[in-house]
């Protein structure tokens, strides 16, 4: 029998995201997902470049599989992401998952979806009310321009944070992140089209 959904990821940083974000179908507007995630020893750029021979075995009995990497230390940068993500696509689907494979390349990285329009951030990043407001302190440090919807360098400002707050960085704070943000409050193009893959792959029940 086919599980639905197999992925793979450069870290555990995304491993605990993406498992953290497909624990919550109710929230994403998917029926329940059979998943299994998997993560490259070589990171980016080994998801970049062997994410086809990883895959292809798995090709009878996963009904969908996903690629999730950051473009920031993907070896690749020289390239647009577009096409990074097309041509690995479209290697995909010549490895024998047609068009049931999709690959999500976060620019910059996975920082990026940290920073969410929600007070559950400050609380998984450690930070303490009597500071003030997180944003308001990573503006007048010159980790976020204000106006901005993201930090110019999401994971240099995820560190600032976490030192000041005297928290080492771990993968369970991305976790709780993912656990605890509303998933219609990330604005990241690449989480966005996270979320369309998966409620065109598994739509709610009921919904069609």
């Amino acid at each position: 029998m086919q599980k639905d959904l197999i992925t793979l990821v450069a870290d555990k940083n995304i491993d605990h995201s993406i498992r953290a974000i497909l624990s919550r179908p109710k929230s994403l507007g998917t029926r329940s997902i059979d998943s299994e995630t998997y993560v490259h020893q070589r990171r980016d750029p080994g998801v970049l470049r062997e994410s086809r021979q990883f895959l292809q075995p798995h090709v009878q009995t996963f009904r969908h599989a996903l690629v999730v990497f950051d473009y920031s230390g993907c070896g690749q940068e020289a390239m647009a992401p577009a096409t990074l993500e097309s041509n690995l696509k479209i290697s995909l689907s010549a490895g024998g998952w047609g068009n049931r494979a999709e690959v999500i390349l976060i620019v910059p990285e996975i920082e990026n979806w940290v920073f969410a329009d929600s007070p559950h951030v400050a609380r998984c990043l450690g930070w303490q009310a009597r500071w003030g407001n997180m944003r308001t302190w990573m503006e007048h440090n010159n980790y976020w321009i204000s106006g901005r919807a993201k930090p110019t360098d999401p994971r240099l400002a995820m560190e600032a944070v976490l030192e000041k707050a005297r928290i080492p960085r771990s993968s369970s704070i991305y976790a709780c992140i993912a656990r605890s943000v509303s998933l219609r409050r990330c604005s990241d193009s690449a989480f966005l089209k996270l979320r369309r893959v998966l409620t065109e792959w598994f739509p709610a029940l009921g919904s069609g």
